[in-house]
């Protein structure tokens, strides 16, 4: 019996900023990830960015093209299905395993007025649409 593959490793801060423009983007090569990333990190460098892709890649967070050149790069997971993955082990680990004290502890200092005014939209409909 085929036992079913590792899950990809768990991003640290700069690669997810890399993922979310991967997200945004779509599969790309590395100088367009590089021009992307430029408006939100000026002081990153293009060698920088294409060994972190490359690192990316052999931890299993990208998919890489290696049909063309320049190599394609792009998310291995969706990103609500690594979101949704990196809050459950959040919230295992910092909340003990409680989704009601991480959403309290949000409540209290990091949700606007209208925020607010939007979740309770959504916990009246039953929630639904989240």
């Amino acid at each position: 019996m085929k036992s079913a593959p590792p899950p990809p490793a768990r991003p640290t801060a700069a690669e997810l900023d890399l993922l979310q423009v991967l997200w945004r983007l779509g599969p790309a090569d590395a100088k367009t990830v590089h021009e992307a990333l430029l408006a939100e990190r000026p002081d990153a460098s293009y060698a920088t960015v294409l060994r972190q892709l490359q690192v990316m890649h052999g931890k299993g967070l990208l998919s890489r093209d290696e049909s063309q050149r320049p190599q394609v790069y792009a998310p291995v997971q969706a990103q609500d299905k690594l979101q949704q993955s990196l809050v459950r082990d959040f919230i295992a680990k910092a909340f003990a395993g409680s989704g009601k004290a991480l959403v309290l502890a949000a409540l209290k200092s990091h949700v606007s007025a209208k925020e607010r005014a939007e979740i309770r939209q959504l916990l009246a409909r039953g929630g639904d649409d989240a």
